[in-house]
């Protein structure tokens, strides 16, 4: 049996928290360990640079950090191909020429560009990267010949956007490509401390790899219902952080619910709760990646060997892109 290939990439910001681990990991681990698909994983440097050209000081070692973390979550060079974007030039090159192909418009109407220069207005990202990410972003699929790609919605533009790629290059120049499908599936809602979205940017995430004194500082700060000031207060668990993550990490999180509603829990009891699962749950994490820490050249082995795949891989589409364009 063949099997189907997945592409997926996450940006090097260093050590992961909750919101990417329930976000992207979690689902990387279960397509990791079907048999059904053949997995690439990627360090997007080059994305990082999209927004971020101006910071690159820590690159290296933030793209460290994230590779340990994704061993210790147990994403495994043996089932997976774990690589480096910018170490595999063909994504470059495969980008370059679909730029060739690809309309001014379709890149404009993107509903996330328009946002992020509007979230990023102190920053100078009006360059031609950064417009033009969502076509690296459609050769880091197609230099794959990616059958699918885990998104969550908000991601389906960009991935509609690869397919009309895949379509126009399909029309001029013969079929090399076929359109690659979106594998949506359920990912949990992971808050950051203060009720935004869990980001490093903000200052309110927990990270995987947070000591147990941390993690019990973090989940005391975490918010709450302003309107349950006593203990026996009516809650509101919709829009508390507690409750969100009673809901990943407490399967009788529905009682839970009925508590607070009631009245019958206070937040500062609740709290305590959470952090006694939390705590044991991500324990494991911290000693894999606490062994992991003494021997860091072996991240680099593992993505040197994972380059050298995923480079033989993208030579072969690249090498027929360009008989197709008359390149070669």
């Amino acid at each position: 049996m063949t099997k189907k290939i997945i592409l997926s990439g996450i940006r090097p910001s260093g050590k992961l928290h909750l919101g990417n681990y329930w976000g992207a990991l979690s689902r990387w681990l279960e397509l990791q360990n079907n048999s059904a698909y053949q997995c690439y994983f990627m360090v997007a440097d080059l994305h990082a640079l999209t927004t971020g050209y101006d910071r690159t000081a820590d690159l290296r070692s933030n793209t460290e950090e994230m590779v340990l973390d994704w061993l210790a979550a147990g994403l495994d060079p043996a089932k997976s191909v774990l690589f480096r974007q910018s170490d595999v030039a063909e994504h470059a090159e495969l980008s370059l020429l679909l730029s060739m192909i690809t309309p001014l418009g379709w890149l404009e109407r993107i509903p996330t560009y328009k946002e992020q220069l509007r979230e990023l207005a102190e920053r100078e990202i009006t360059t031609h990267g950064f417009l033009g990410y969502p076509v690296l972003q459609a050769a880091d699929i197609l230099v794959y010949k990616a059958d699918a790609v885990p998104v969550g919605e908000d991601q389906l533009s960009h991935l509609e956007l690869c397919q009309e790629v895949a379509r126009r290059f399909n029309r001029l120049y013969g079929p090399v490509f076929s359109e690659p499908k979106a594998l949506l599936g359920e990912t949990p809602k992971v808050p950051g401390l203060d009720a935004r979205k869990m980001s490093k940017s903000y200052g309110n995430s927990v990270e995987l790899s947070d000591s147990p004194e941390i993690l019990q500082k973090k989940v005391s700060q975490m918010y709450t219902d302003p309107k349950k000031i006593r203990a026996n207060d009516h809650g509101h668990p919709e829009g508390c952080v507690v409750f969100a993550l009673h809901k990943i990490y407490n399967p009788e999180y529905v009682a839970r619910e009925a508590e607070c509603r009631e009245g019958r829990i206070g937040c500062v009891a609740c709290k305590k709760h959470l952090l006694s699962l939390m705590d044991p749950a991500l324990r494991p994490f911290r000693e894999r990646r606490a062994a992991l820490e003494g021997d860091r050249g072996a991240v680099w082995k593992v993505l040197e060997e994972g380059n050298a795949k995923a480079r033989q891989a993208a030579r072969r589409t690249l090498d027929e892109v360009k008989r197709a364009m008359g390149l070669a």
